[in-house]
């Protein structure tokens, strides 16, 4: 479920994991889903690990992505309804395309 031409390495850590602190000082571990462009910055999906991986309702995080200088995450808040929608909208696009390729994959089959 990732542009895997987004040069993030994403190919290498397929299970990539981000322990995420929440306003109320809970910590919640999540899958990074992926990392994807919007316009000139990226973003990144997270799915809590306790949500069922096949449940269409599981809530996802969504936040503004970079690294620091040493390659670590940094997740920063989207501002406004309008990047809001705009990233929800790409990453709608991306699972349609994956459940896409998922279906054409197994056809070929």
């Amino acid at each position: 479920m990732h542009e895997h031409d987004c040069n993030c390495g994403c190919e290498e850590n397929e299970d990539l994991m981000i322990t995420l602190e929440l306003e109320d000082n809970t910590e919640v571990e999540c899958v990074v889903l992926s990392i994807f462009p919007v316009g000139d910055k990226q973003y990144i999906a997270l799915l809590p690990t306790d949500t069922d991986m096949d449940d269409d309702e599981g809530e996802v995080y969504l936040y503004r992505y970079s690294e620091d200088a040493d390659g670590q995450p940094i997740l920063g808040n989207i501002e406004t309804d309008e990047e809001y929608e705009a990233v929800a909208d790409k990453f709608d696009e991306i699972l349609d395309e994956a459940e896409f390729d998922e279906i054409v994959d197994g056809e070929e089959e």
